[in-house]
């Protein structure tokens, strides 16, 4: 049974007396290099059921155990832990994994080196620990966001952001900040803290791709500040283009209405995963152009559902008749058919080369698909049914798909049931072969009688 609500206690109240005179309470002494709460806190925070965990503490040490948590804690095991539900969900999704996942906590003397280079360019400085980049200095700054620069001096005289009054110009943004108490810090030239939000992927994507990259993705809420920051760090530390082609989600929003936490309609792929395979959650997603907002509800997801149906059904019926299919070469009439099949994958093509059209190009796999069910047959070859699924599974192989189910081997009884109901209707003892119908339907098993036998399928 899946808990949900359980709440983890760690009682770490107590002095130890017995350990003798020593400096700190037990719970705070080191063994294998880590606190001793640490070892407890771990076997808590791997498991995630636990939704909360509750770490009692003297009121002297409160500070003390928050610190600890934060530098053994926070910044290791917890994020690997999200890392690791995030790879479930998208392995859910049928997304390839990528060849590196950096971690920006692991990154930051490249950091430190690119904050460097641009403060020897003269386009960054140091204020009181604080590193700032020169935004006007910058000529191409809000090239991609389509933004003046002079309005976007004009909207700041009206919003007064902390600390805006040690900057040279209120549009320079941060690229180091000193640390703040009990927050996590690292040593620089500067001051003991942290890299600012942008500075990360620039040096992250120098490191592991290249100082100038093909394609940039991600939300359309980035563009400005963030993939504009991005570009004016990128571009004058390494004095070449940071991307050539850039692409931008719209928004997901859930009945007409923008997702989020405080309108109580958020949703994670988890919850979803619930109700739906994670595949139709995809086909969803696929059926609108990613740069158009999508709108997430419950008729939608069955309409994708229906629609991958549609798909995974006709495969499927491919395969069971060239199992049961005549041997031989193709003959001329069905290769006559199959070259028509040539125009509905050049539409496939042209819809994905259009800015990753997969809207459209889903269209063309349904246009195929119709043409597969109405020219195929128990008459037909096996080597032109075989080519004719092929042809299907191709193109949504490509949209990441999977429309070719796994065989699943049915249990001795459910066996035995089918028998017994062809032997009853063999009998004409069509009473009993219904109610065995009735008895396996029951059980989630869909017979399907063709003049090639008898098929199922799961309901």
């Amino acid at each position: 049974m899946e808990k949900t609500n359980v709440y983890g206690v760690v009682l770490a109240g107590g002095k130890g007396t017995r350990m003798g005179n020593v400096e700190k309470p037990k719970q705070f002494m080191e063994v294998g290099g880590k606190p001793i709460i640490i070892h407890t806190l771990e076997k808590f925070v791997v498991n995630p059921q636990f939704e909360r965990v509750i770490v009692l503490s003297p009121k002297q040490w409160i500070t003390y155990t928050q610190d600890i948590i934060k530098k053994y804690i926070l910044l290791s095991d917890i994020s690997q832990r999200y890392i690791a539900e995030c790879k479930k969900d998208m392995e859910g999704m049928n997304i390839k994994p990528a060849t590196t996942h950096p971690l920006a906590t692991q990154e930051i003397g490249g950091m430190i080196d690119m904050i460097q280079t641009l403060i020897d360019k003269g386009y960054a400085y140091n204020v009181n620990g604080t590193v700032y980049y020169r935004t006007r200095k910058f000529e191409g700054y809000g090239k991609l966001s389509k933004k003046n620069i002079d309005d976007l001096e004009a909207g700041h005289r009206d919003i007064k952001v902390a600390g805006e009054s040690e900057k040279e110009d209120p549009l320079d943004f941060v690229l180091w900040k000193p640390k703040k108490e009990g927050e996590p810090y690292w040593e620089s030239p500067w001051s003991e803290g942290r890299p600012g939000w942008h500075i990360e992927c620039s040096v992250m994507s120098k490191k592991y791709l290249a100082d100038e990259i093909d394609i940039h993705a991600g939300g359309e809420d980035l563009i400005f500040p963030h993939h504009e920051n991005e570009i004016a760090q990128s571009e004058a530390a390494n004095g070449v283009p940071f991307a050539k082609y850039w692409m931008h989600n719209a928004f997901l929003n859930i009945d007409n209405k923008k997702m989020s936490k405080s309108l109580g309609n958020f949703f994670t792929v988890r919850d979803i995963s619930k109700e739906y395979d994670l595949q139709v959650l995809r086909f969803f997603m696929l059926s609108a152009h990613y740069r158009n907002p999508i709108n997430f509800s419950h008729d939608l997801m069955e309409s994708a559902k229906n629609g991958l149906d549609r798909i995974v059904t006709a495969v499927g019926n491919l395969t069971h008749l060239a199992e049961n299919a005549q041997a031989g070469a193709m003959t001329d009439e069905e290769k006559a058919l199959l070259e028509k099949t040539a125009e509905m994958t050049a539409k496939f093509e042209a819809a994905m080369e259009d800015d990753f059209n997969t809207a459209d190009a889903i269209a063309a796999v349904f246009e195929l698909v119709k043409f597969a069910n109405s020219n195929s047959s128990a008459g037909n070859t096996a080597e032109y049914l075989n080519a004719l699924k092929a042809k299907i599974t191709a193109l949504t192989d490509v949209l990441g798909l999977i429309t070719e189910k796994e065989a699943e081997m049915l249990d001795e009884e459910i066996e035995n049931l089918i028998a017994q109901r062809q032997q009853a209707r063999k009998d004409r003892d069509f009473a009993k072969a219904d109610e065995i119908r009735d008895t396996l339907l029951a059980k989630g098993i869909v017979l399907e009688d063709t003049r090639e036998g008898v098929r199922w399928k799961r309901a």
